[in-house]
């Protein structure tokens, strides 16, 4: 595989067993080249450095827009938890269990990382292990529209349970994501937010999340329902620029998955990485910077971040 080149920073809190190992100032930056690692859909919570990867495409920054599961707010528990009392209000029961379905973290870790969206996660899970018996339907569904029926069902009612857990007033938003929304929009950069989930449940997590003021603020709100295709499908990135009416090259992404690094780098944007717990460890090839959060980032940051990339190549 071919390497690549990183610039390395050193995050201001790193111990000196590790600050030793990294150089950056704005005037000199310092390259080391490396093979990316595999990409791993096991969770094994690895402590990543901050990088920021070199690519071949300049950029002028118009446009901000993020993903809102995992990048403004830490959401794979919740989003768990609601699919597994769904599971267990229908009685839903694949074969040979007897019991309802539960999915443990470790593999809704890998399963939301490899599949974008609620529905198309049912579809698969249920094709790969049997599709189940339920008090939706006394057998495990055989024809295409009870199943569809069945997945409608429980995605309806998963909906209902995560937008009852967002209400709870228990839910934050990730450091920093405010706070870099409202300098882009003093800034007069455009804001956006697309996500790969329900629109209803979007909705909610943004109006309890960033506030009225900011979700009426947005210049433009996507959700899963409004594109044919889920992420990684660059679709909801191609019409949010439409929508935007600024190129895709002029648009930054802020994702937490590879899957959603794949939609915005299909659709010709830059990309910025704030992982998450179970996403950590996974390969972000083809970003342009991988942070822990946002608490450290800035809005003139990204810009300086891009201009370097540009006169890097």
């Amino acid at each position: 595989m071919a390497s690549h080149s990183t610039l390395l920073f050193s995050p201001p809190n790193l111990s000196p067993k590790f600050s030793s190992l990294f150089h950056y100032s704005l005037q000199s930056l310092t390259f080391q080249t490396k093979k990316p690692s595999s990409l791993s859909l096991t969770n094994t919570r690895k402590r990543r450095q901050l990088s920021v990867s070199v690519v071949s495409a300049s950029h002028s920054l118009q446009a901000l827009i993020l993903d809102c599961d995992g990048v403004i707010l830490e959401s794979e528990h919740l989003h768990r938890q609601a699919y597994n009392d769904a599971f267990s209000h229908f009685n839903v029961r694949c074969p040979p269990s007897s019991q309802p379905l539960n999915w443990v973290p470790e593999f809704y870790d890998v399963l939301q990382n490899r599949i974008g969206g609620g529905k198309p996660k049912m579809r698969w899970y249920f094709k790969e292990h049997g599709w189940p018996s339920s008090t939706i339907f006394e057998t495990p569904p055989e024809g295409d529209a009870e199943r569809t029926k069945l997945i409608d069902t429980l995605q309806d009612w998963k909906t209902e349970r995560y937008k009852e857990i967002i209400k709870s007033g228990t839910v934050e938003p990730r450091p920093g994501v405010l706070r870099l929304m409202d300098e882009a929009k003093a800034a007069g950069r455009k804001v956006a937010v697309c996500s790969a989930a329900t629109k209803s449940s979007v909705i909610l997590c943004l109006e309890n999340l960033i506030g009225m003021e900011r979700f009426q603020g947005l210049d433009c709100f996507l959700a899963g329902d409004d594109v044919k295709e889920k992420k990684p499908d660059p679709s909801i990135y191609l019409t949010a620029a439409k929508r935007l009416g600024v190129s895709e090259k002029d648009c930054l992404v802020v994702e937490d998955s590879v899957i959603g690094l794949q939609a915005a780098t299909k659709a010709g944007m830059a990309c910025v990485i704030t992982y998450t717990s179970s996403t950590a460890d996974q390969d972000f090839k083809g970003s342009i910077a991988i942070y822990p959060d946002l608490s450290n980032v800035r809005l003139s940051d990204l810009e300086l971040l891009l201009q370097n990339v540009a006169a890097a190549n």
